[in-house]
C-alpha cells in the first residue's frame, strides 16, 4: 500500500475541511448511467463518493492511444481535486483490462515519420503513470482479463489491485523488439529475488493467482462477485484506504497457487537470472532444463531463443538499473530507451517484432542483429544515450508529486 507524505496527509485533510464546509457528505446512491468522453474510448461511471474510469477499446483489448492518455489525465487530475471524490477506480470493457499501448498504431507512426506523434504517445501515458503513482486519493483498478505491457503501468503504481481467475498478466515487449516499458523496470525489479528478469524476458503469462502471490495484485476475486464488489464500492463513502482494502477483502475470495504456479519455480529462477548477461542466463537455464526436464524451463529457454537479441540485453540492464531507481527516474530513463527504440538506429526491431506478433502474424520475425553474440555493448549504451537532438527528455513534476511507491 502507497505511504502517504506529510504533504499528501494536509492535502486529505484540505479536501475533507472543504467537504464540510460545502454541507457534509452526500447522500448514498446507486451506480449512475456511464457517459462517453467525446473519443468513447473512455467512460466514466460515476458512485456516490467515486469515479470509474472505463477503458473502452474492446475490439483492440482496450490497448492505449494518445488520446485514451490524454483523457485520463484530464479526469484524474480533476477528480483528485474534487473535495466530493474520495477514491478513484480503473476498468476495462470486455475481455481485457487493458493489452498495452496500441503498438500497431505506434508502428504505422514510426514507419510514415510521425516521431512528433510518437513523442506525445510516451509522453502522456508516462506522465498519467506518475500521476497514478503519486494519486493522493486511493486508487482501485479491476484486472478483470488480459492485463499485458501499459496495462500494468497504468494499475500497478496504483493503491489496490484486483485479480480474477480471468486475468492474465505478460510484459512481452522483448518478442516485439522492445523492452518492458510504462513502468515495468520500476515494478518488475522490485518483486521477490529475480523474477522480475525472468517475467521480462522471457515474457511469462501469470495468472491472477500468481498476481497475488507475487504482490502485483493486492485482491483476488472470482469474476462473478465482481457485481458484488462493484455493489459495495459503490456505497462506500471514505477515502481511507484501509476501509476500502477491508471492503474488498470482506468481498473477495481466497486463492491459493496450484502445481503449475511460478511460486514452487523461485529457486530455480533466483539461480538462473541472477547472472550478470542474458548468454550466461541461457547456459544456466539450459544447465537447469536438462537436469529438471520441466516443462517450465523448456519453454522459457525457447521463449528467450524467439525474443530479439538486441531486446533482452537492453532489458535486462533496464530491470537492473530500476532496482535502484524511483518510480519518476524510471519513467524518466524508458522514455529515452523508447524514442531511442524507434529511432532510425533501432527501428526496424520494433517493426518488424510488431509486423511478426500482430501485423502479418507469421511469427517469424528476422531479427538484427540475429543473435545475442551480435550484440554489442556499443549498441547497448546507444538505446540509453540522452536523446540530444532528437527531442527533449521527459519531464515530471517531481518538485509538486511525490511518488508513495
Amino acid at each position: 500500500m502507497p505511504r502517504l507524505t506529510a504533504a499528501a496527509v494536509a492535502r486529505r485533510a484540505g479536501a475533507a475541511l472543504r467537504r464540510g464546509a460545502l454541507g457534509g457528505q452526500r447522500p448514498l446512491s446507486s451506480l449512475q448511467p456511464s457517459h462517453a468522453a467525446s473519443s468513447e474510448e473512455v467512460l466514466v461511471e460515476g458512485k456516490a463518493s467515486a469515479r470509474a474510469a472505463v477503458l473502452n477499446r474492446p475490439g483492440y483489448l482496450n490497448a492505449l492511444t494518445t488520446t485514451m492518455g490524454a483523457r485520463l489525465n484530464k479526469f484524474y487530475e480533476s477528480w483528485e481535486d474534487n473535495p466530493d471524490i474520495d477514491f478513484v477506480m480503473m476498468k476495462g470493457s470486455g475481455r481485457a483490462f487493458c493489452a498495452g499501448g496500441d503498438v500497431v498504431r505506434l508502428r504505422e507512426l514510426v514507419t510514415e515519420g510521425k516521431m512528433e506523434e510518437c513523442q506525445d504517445f510516451f509522453k502522456t501515458l508516462y506522465s498519467f503513470i506518475y500521476f497514478l503513482g503519486t494519486y493522493l486519493k486511493p486508487h482501485v483498478a479491476i484486472l478483470d482479463g488480459v492485463t499485458m505491457g501499459g496495462g500494468g503501468g497504468v494499475s500497478i503504481p496504483g493503491t489496490f489491485r484486483i485479480a480474477t481467475e480471468r486475468t492474465v498478466f505478460a510484459t512481452p515487449e522483448v518478442h516485439i523488439g522492445f523492452h518492458p516499458d510504462a513502468a515495468a523496470s520500476f515494478y518488475l525489479s522490485h518483486l521477490t529475488g529475480h523474477v522480475g528478469e525472468y517475467v521480462a524476458l522471457t515474457g511469462e503469462k501469470l495468472n491472477g493467482t500468481d498476481m497475488i502471490a507475487l504482490g502485483l495484485a493486492t485482491h483476488y476475486s472470482m469474476s462473478e462477485h465482481l457485481d458484488l464488489v462493484d455493489e459495495r464500492l459503490a456505497k462506500l463513502v471514505t477515502d481511507d484506504p484501509s476501509v476500502i482494502d477491508s471492503s474488498l477483502a470482506q468481498y473477495g475470495d481466497i486463492v491459493y497457487p496450484d502445481k503449475q504456479s511460478i511460486v514452487h519455480r523461485l529457486e530455480v529462477i533466483d539461480k538462473c537470472f541472477c547472472h550478470d548477461t542474458v548468454e550466461e542466463i541461457v547456459d544456466a537455464l539450459e544447465s537447469e532444463a536438462a537436469s529438471l526436464n520441466e516443462e517450465w524451463c523448456t519453454l522459457a529457454l525457447k521463449r528467450l531463443k524467439e525474443a530479439s537479441p538486441l531486446a533482452l540485453k537492453v532489458s535486462l540492464r533496464s530491470i537492473r538499473e530500476g532496482r535502484y531507481q524511483t518510480l519518476d527516474e524510471c519513467l524518466v530513463r524508458e522514455y529515452r530507451m523508447s524514442m531511442n527504440g524507434i529511432s532510425k538506429q533501432f527501428s526496424h526491431e520494433f517493426c518488424e517484432g510488431v509486423r511478426a506478433r500482430l501485423v502479418d502474424k507469421d511469427l517469424a520475425p528476422k531479427w538484427d542483429p540475429p543473435a545475442l553474440e551480435y550484440v554489442s555493448k556499443d549498441m547497448v549504451d546507444a538505446y540509453f544515450a540522452p536523446l540530444g537532438e532528437s527531442g527533449p527528455e521527459l519531464k515530471l513534476p517531481t518538485e509538486t508529486r511525490e511518488a508513495f511507491v
